[in-house]
């Protein structure tokens, strides 16, 4: 199935708009910071195109990568949730990572309880293809607690998930979160949860290709360059 071409009449050649894309998303940039930096290389832009790309090619690059490139995720599930703030107020982006660090999927919410928990680790099944975990490590919140009884009601003795809640045993996500926001804190903050998702999406894909996390993904500058770029290769 040939997908649809994102490119159409772009007043900017594509290599300038996924380099400005990949710059927002792959470092801790803010909108005027890759404005500036295009225009050191002679590509005037205003930072509020540079916004519109970001909203329009982050959603785009987690879709073809997923589409493309999915790879195995491990059964031992890291699962936490920390703050960002959108037009003011906290809100909660419930975050998971396999045991090697790789990331599951993330769900930003406004709210904190057992429905999101929920809705995030039924998604996060549908994300690596709706299989289940066999061990899932937590802090001491109540929410995910319920949510895995109740998934262990489909389950036989066998396959039920096994649910460890040892803050300790999560310093693998904590770390990530850290490492997370170091990236968001340059952004000051976004105006509407849309706004957060669509550049959570293409900064979390970022951050997996440059760890080499996908199929056909190796490390290093060059190789995410390259990674990206063919992700569209058939629209240009």
């Amino acid at each position: 199935m040939v997908q649809r071409n994102p490119f159409k009449n772009p007043r900017f050649p594509k290599d300038v708009i996924l380099l400005a894309v990949r710059w927002y998303c792959r470092y801790p940039l803010s909108y005027r910071n890759v404005r500036d930096l295009l225009a050191e290389r002679g590509i005037s832009v205003d930072a509020s195109t540079v916004y519109r790309w970001a909203q329009k090619f982050g959603p785009e690059i987690r879709k073809r990568t997923y589409g493309r490139h999915r790879s195995w995720r491990g059964l031992q599930w890291h699962v936490d949730e920390t703050y960002v703030r959108v037009n003011g107020p906290w809100c909660y982006l419930r975050r998971s990572v396999d045991q090697r660090g790789r990331l599951i999927d993330f769900r930003l919410t406004a709210r904190r309880n057992a429905n999101a928990a929920r809705a995030f680790m039924r998604q996060a099944s549908e994300t690596v293809r709706c299989y289940q975990p066999m061990t899932v490590i937590t802090d001491k919140a109540h929410n995910y607690a319920k949510v895995i009884r109740e998934l262990n009601l489909f389950c036989g003795p066998d396959d039920a998930i096994r649910h460890i809640d040892r803050i300790h045993l999560n310093n693998r996500i904590e770390g990530d979160h850290g490492a997370l926001k170091q990236l968001l804190k340059p952004k000051r903050g976004f105006r509407s949860l849309t706004a957060e998702k669509n550049t959570l999406k293409g900064i979390e894909t970022l951050r997996a290709i440059k760890k080499g996390h996908f199929e056909n993904n190796q490390t290093g500058v060059l190789n995410e360059i390259a990674f990206v770029a063919g992700l569209f290769d058939e629209a240009a």
